[in-house]
């Protein structure tokens, strides 16, 4: 008798990357992507803003429509309706949202993911990985559906070392946090956009260590990541031999062999608020020439 093996399905690396609102989040994910499809992985980039700007700079610019507008105008939709190649064949998802000032913005997720679940989209395709690019400053449960629902394994958010960027992250710290005993995803680890200084180092690196969590890439801020997006396309593939390039594709590596996410410890509001005190008089002191700490000097 001749004994049949069955084809172990595809194991599908799923994480989200979460930031305030024009942190850089959209950029940094775009070029995650582009840079873990030319290391040679299946990607899908799953735009959850309502914006739906996620993945324009993975197609020269050319923005997609929506889910949640394919569905306004179909009443029903084909999960392939709503699926775009984009560069190096990454497959391109927008979400969408309600019209502004109408609705939850959260729901163009719910609805998407429910849609591409029930289709078997991600299997269909043998995706290695699909990318969620989640707005982390709204206060939304659809927003953290994909923490909470433990659809996303890894959670990596983009911060600066603006307080309100640190503020967003740390509001996600303590979601991860609630959901982390229910299944929910956990913390792969904080990637440090637009950081040009010795002081902006610094003052993550503090966060990350009083929130018991870890930094996995720092991001210059760089005029060829502006160049690239006005020519409507990711760093990784409009300067492929710049430095920030090199960057992005030793982000992207880092993520492919991370595997053991945990849970973060966020600061209450008060604790991080004195935290940011204390950063606030340390800068003063720096500006004026009487510098406490040598990792804070610009």
């Amino acid at each position: 008798m001749v004994i049949k093996k069955t084809k172990q399905p595809k194991k599908i690396k799923q994480i989200a990357v979460y930031g305030k609102g024009g942190i850089g989040k959209s950029t940094t994910t775009s070029n995650i992507s582009a840079a873990l499809s030319d290391m040679g992985f299946k990607v899908m980039q799953f735009g959850c803003d309502p914006k739906a700007d996620s993945t324009n700079t993975l197609r020269d610019g050319e923005y997609i429509p929506t889910i949640l507008e394919l569905l306004k105008e179909n009443g029903r939709v084909q999960a392939k309706q709503a699926i775009f190649e984009g560069y190096n064949g990454i497959y391109c998802v927008e979400a969408g949202g309600p019209s502004p000032g109408v609705g939850c913005a959260g729901r163009g997720i719910i609805t998407a993911v429910q849609l591409l679940k029930q289709q078997n989209i991600f299997e269909e395709l043998e995706l290695d990985y699909v990318i969620y690019d989640v707005l982390g400053d709204v206060v939304c449960g659809g927003f953290a559906v994909p923490i909470r629902e433990g659809i996303a394994q890894h959670v990596f958010t983009v911060t600066s070392s603006d307080f309100m960027a640190i503020y967003a992250a740390n509001n996600l710290f303590r979601g991860i946090q609630k959901y982390s005993n229910s299944g929910g995803a956990l913390l792969g680890g904080i990637i440090a956009n637009s950081v040009s200084s010795g002081y902006q180092k610094a003052i993550i690196d503090d966060f990350a260590a009083k929130t018991k969590t870890k930094v996995l890439q720092y991001v210059p801020r760089s005029i060829t990541v502006t160049q690239s997006e006005l020519a409507g396309k990711t760093t990784v593939e409009a300067q492929p031999d710049s430095q920030q390039a090199k960057i992005y594709r030793e982000l992207a590596k880092s993520i492919s062999e991370h595997e053991q996410s945990t849970t973060p410890s966020p600061l209450e509001a008060l604790e991080l608020r004195q935290w940011a005190a204390q950063w606030s008089d340390q800068i003063l002191a720096i500006e004026k020439g009487e510098v406490r700490s040598a990792g804070a000097q610009i």
